[in-house]
């Protein structure tokens, strides 16, 4: 049995603040061959989530937010918003399903945010093509200016640095 309780979700909170990309990973599953694959995600504010998309047929990808509040971006191949969505624990929207194929990110709305991720596995890290290639790559200097973008990004706007 492994149980999900607010020490639990402190602790990763804790640990996300230290750490230099802005958030952790809890993994639920034991091992990145099964078929369905889980986990804890601790974000704290400023952590970039660069946009990409899943392009296996059947890579989708739901989020809950336990913790906090988060916002979803869809975007077009050019990298104009095509959709917004806020969710949060104290927030009528609890999460988001994305479908297969959909350029997507994720920006962190408050502190101590913690998301709930599951989708169907084994495990495939993004392939580079895979990666917006209209966002900056995690790591680069533009990677900042891209969160604080994506923090008051709307519907119609294209993606800016």
């Amino acid at each position: 049995m492994k149980l999900i309780d607010k020490d639990l979700l402190d602790n990763l909170c804790a640990r996300a603040d230290d750490h230099p990309r802005r958030r952790v990973h809890h993994l639920l599953h034991d091992s990145h061959a099964e078929a369905v694959q889980r986990m804890l995600i601790a974000v704290q504010p400023g952590s970039y989530f660069r946009p990409h998309r899943h392009t296996r047929p059947s890579k989708w990808e739901l989020m809950l937010v336990l913790k906090g509040a988060a916002a979803w971006l869809a975007f077009d191949d050019t990298g104009r918003v095509t959709a917004r969505h806020e969710a949060g624990a104290h927030r009528g929207a609890k999460g988001l399903e994305t479908p297969p194929g959909v350029w997507h990110a994720l920006v962190c709305l408050a502190p101590d945010t913690v998301l709930f991720e599951c989708k169907e596995g084994p495990f495939v890290a993004t392939a580079e093509s895979d990666f917006a290639p209209w966002s900056p790559a995690e790591g680069d200097d533009a990677a900042g200016v891209a969160v604080r973008w994506m923090l008051r990004a709307r519907v119609g706007e294209k993606f800016g640095v």
